[in-house]
């Protein structure tokens, strides 16, 4: 016969008055919301059914994932070298990491969108080459930076600065007596970076990363205000043709919706990965508190 800790049991909580009443109002509130939704006919669900998997509705969304998955995964690798750069102990390169990411972070992405598709008005041919010699090439920026290729550095800049933060709060998190062992084993900088630091450092980047990801996936519609026809633009491009507004909007909100409840599911998963792996230890305690009865003469 065993017996379990009484610290691991489960408590038994008693319900109040109050929340049951809580629980009742919250019913019949969202009784009340679902049938005016469903029954009001201005929402036109019959429209929303009908351009749901529209030709252009599905394009749009294929350039939205195409932008979320190029964005985070150029911003994730120039975040990690950013991030190396702020942990740097040369003060120059630390101090150029830190400027990036306070300017990138403190200024609205909207407006860096705008900023780096008007780029042309500053320098409107940009020259590649080496210095001090006639070997090189101009590039006309009116032609370069179109509105997708504006979309993408854009999101992609401003996503490194937020991957950065992320990615050096993972390297805080591993134990200072780690890179001392790495060290004492005469690692230099890139291989205790490579094998002991970003190893280490995962279970506290991934989740916060997969958060990243479904806010940079809604954060991709900013890119409809220069004329990306991604999935918000491709509804807005069809009800200023139809006058469906609401129809429209309530198309791409689902399709929003959907994607994000499915980019959710996998991340859960990581972070019930992670968190077990952080919590192995306590697990095995936990087994360990599991006692046996004890023998009789043990009771003496």
């Amino acid at each position: 016969m065993s017996s379990i800790d009484a610290a691991l049991k489960p408590r038994l909580r008693l319900r109040t008055r109050s929340e049951y009443a809580g629980w009742i109002l919250s019913i019949l509130l969202g009784i009340g919301i679902l049938t005016s939704v469903l029954t009001n006919p201005n929402f036109k669900w019959g429209v929303v059914a009908q351009y749901f998997t529209h030709e252009s509705i599905l394009r749009g969304l294929m350039l939205t994932i195409f932008l979320t998955v190029a964005s985070m995964t150029l911003g994730t690798l120039l975040g990690l070298g950013l991030a190396i750069m702020r942990s740097s102990h040369v003060k120059p390169i630390a101090i150029a990491a830190n400027i990036y990411i306070t300017l990138f972070r403190g200024t609205p992405v909207l407006v860096q969108l705008i900023f780096w598709f008007n780029i042309s008005a500053l320098y409107p041919n940009l020259s590649i080459g080496i210095p001090f010699t006639d070997i090189g090439t101009a590039i006309d920026m009116n032609v370069l930076m179109a509105p997708i290729t504006a979309a993408l550095v854009g999101l992609t800049l401003n996503e490194a600065a937020y991957m950065a933060e992320i990615i050096r709060g993972g390297f805080s998190s591993v134990g200072k007596g780690q890179i001392e062992a790495a060290d004492s084993l005469g690692m230099s900088s890139g291989t205790r970076m490579r094998k002991v630091i970003i190893p280490q450092a995962m279970p506290s980047i991934i989740p916060a990363t997969g958060n990243q990801v479904i806010g940079m996936f809604k954060g991709t519609s900013l890119v409809s205000v220069l004329g990306v026809a991604e999935l918000l633009q491709s509804a807005q491009l069809i009800y200023a043709r139809t006058y469906e507004t609401i129809p429209l909007l309530l198309v791409a909100s689902l399709w929003y919706l959907v994607m994000t409840l499915l980019l959710s599911y996998p991340q859960s998963k990581l972070e019930q990965k992670y968190s077990r792996t952080a919590s192995r230890l306590p697990r095995k305690a936990k087994k360990a508190v599991v006692l046996t009865e004890p023998e009789e003469g043990n009771l003496r």
